[in-house]
C-alpha cells in the first residue's frame, strides 16, 4: 500500500483552517463604538447604487437575480456606460429597461450625453429594487387626494413662472429634500457625532442635517420646515431617525404632504458598509407605508463643493421672459 504524501493532507487542511478563520472573523465583527459607547458612523459614505428604486412589473415578487443574470446585467450596463451614455444611468429609466428587455442596448446616442469619464462608477447588487416593502418592490398606489394634487401640479407647471417662488426649491438651489436618495450624482454623505447629536453633511446642495439624540422639545404643529424636524436614538448597532413637521415644499418625496413621517434606520453591517433603511408614511399620499433600503459604502474620496447653478442663468432668463411678457401685455392692454 503506497505511503500517503503529507503535503496532500496538509494543504487542504490548511485551506480549511483559513476558511474557518475567515468565517469566524466575519461572525465576530462588531461595529466600532465612540467614546460614548454608541455605534460609530463617522466618515464619508457613498451611495452609488445602480439598483432601480422600483422593480419592473414583469418581475412580480422576484426580489433577486441569479449570479448569471447579475453578471449579464453588469456586462450590458458597462457596454452602455462606455458607449457615451453613462449619464442615462443617473435615473431609473435605463436600468429598468435593461432589466425588462434582454435585447435593449440603450437610447439614441446621437443627441449627446455624459460619457463615463465624468461620472463615478456605479455599484450593482443582485436586488431588483431598492423598495423592500411592499413585497412586489413597488411604491404603493397614490390616494385619490394625491392624484388630485398631481393633476393640479401638472396644470400649474404648464404656466410660465412669474417669480422664483413658482419654481421648485431644487431648481433654486435651496434643497433637494431630506432624505436625499439620489445615487451616482454628488451622492456622498459625511457623518459627524457628539454625545448628544449626529450631523450628516450631504454633498448635494451642501445641506447639513443636525439630529439631536433623545427626546427634543416638541415643535408647534403649525411650524413646518423644509427638512422637517428630526430626532434620533440608538438601537443596538443602528441609528434610528424619525422626521416629521415637513413643509410640502421641502419634502424629498414631492408628492407628499406636511403629514409625512419618515423613519430611517442606519445600521453598520461591516467595516465598509451601512444599510440605510427608509420608511415613508403619509395617509394623504400613499395607500400604505413603504420602505426602501440603500447600501452605503465607505469611501476615501473627499466631498467637494457642490456649486449647483453658478449664476443660475436659466432662472434669470425664465424670469426675464416673464417680465417681457408682462410689458407686452401692458402695452397691448392685455394686462388689465
Amino acid at each position: 500500500m503506497p505511503r500517503c504524501c503529507p503535503g496532500r493532507v496538509l494543504m487542504p487542511t490548511f485551506l480549511l483552517l483559513l476558511l474557518v478563520a475567515g468565517a469566524a472573523l466575519a461572525e465576530e465583527w462588531t461595529a466600532p463604538r465612540t467614546a460614548d459607547g454608541h455605534p460609530d458612523f463617522q466618515g464619508i459614505w457613498a451611495n452609488n447604487s445602480a439598483t432601480p428604486l422600483e422593480r419592473p412589473k414583469s418581475f412580480g415578487e422576484k426580489a433577486t437575480l441569479t449570479d448569471e443574470e447579475l453578471a449579464d446585467l453588469k456586462r450590458r450596463l458597462e457596454e452602455i456606460r462606455e458607449g457615451s451614455q453613462a449619464g442615462d444611468l443617473l435615473g431609473d429609466y435605463l436600468i429598468q429597461r435593461v432589466l425588462e428587455d434582454p435585447e435593449f442596448r440603450g437610447f439614441d446616442q446621437v443627441t449627446g450625453n455624459y460619457n463615463s469619464f465624468w461620472l463615478v462608477d456605479r455599484e450593482l447588487d443582485n436586488r431588483t429594487s431598492l423598495v423592500v416593502d411592499p413585497p412586489d418592490g413597488r411604491i404603493p398606489a397614490l390616494t385619490e387626494r394625491a392624484m388630485e394634487r398631481m393633476r393640479a401640479a401638472v396644470a400649474y407647471g404648464d404656466e410660465v413662472p412669474a417669480g422664483p417662488e413658482d419654481m421648485p426649491v431644487a431648481v433654486r438651489c435651496i434643497s433637494y429634500g431630506v432624505p436625499n436618495t439620489l445615487a451616482g450624482y454628488n451622492s456622498y454623505f459625511q457623518f459627524f457625532q457628539t454625545a448628544d447629536h449626529v450631523a450628516i453633511l450631504q454633498e448635494l446642495i451642501h445641506d447639513v442635517r443636525i439630529i439631536p439624540l433623545g427626546e427634543p422639545a416638541p415643535l408647534p404643529d403649525d411650524l413646518r420646515l423644509w427638512h422637517g424636524n428630526s430626532r434620533g436614538w440608538f438601537e443596538g448597532d443602528s441609528l434610528v431617525v424619525e422626521t416629521t413637521h415637513y413643509s410640502e415644499a421641502g419634502s424629498s418625496r414631492g408628492r407628499a404632504t406636511d403629514s409625512l413621517r419618515v423613519v430611517e434606520r442606519f445600521t453598520r453591517t461591516g467595516p465598509e458598509t451601512i444599510e440605510w433603511e427608509i420608511t415613508y408614511e403619509d395617509e394623504a399620499t400613499w395607500v400604505r407605508p413603504w420602505t426602501m433600503m440603500i447600501r452605503l459604502a465607505r469611501t476615501e474620496d473627499p466631498i467637494f463643493e457642490y456649486a449647483c447653478h453658478e449664476g443660475n442663468y436659466g432662472l434669470t432668463n425664465i424670469l426675464s421672459g416673464a417680465r417681457a411678457q408682462e410689458r407686452e401685455a401692458a402695452a397691448t392692454g392685455g394686462g388689465q
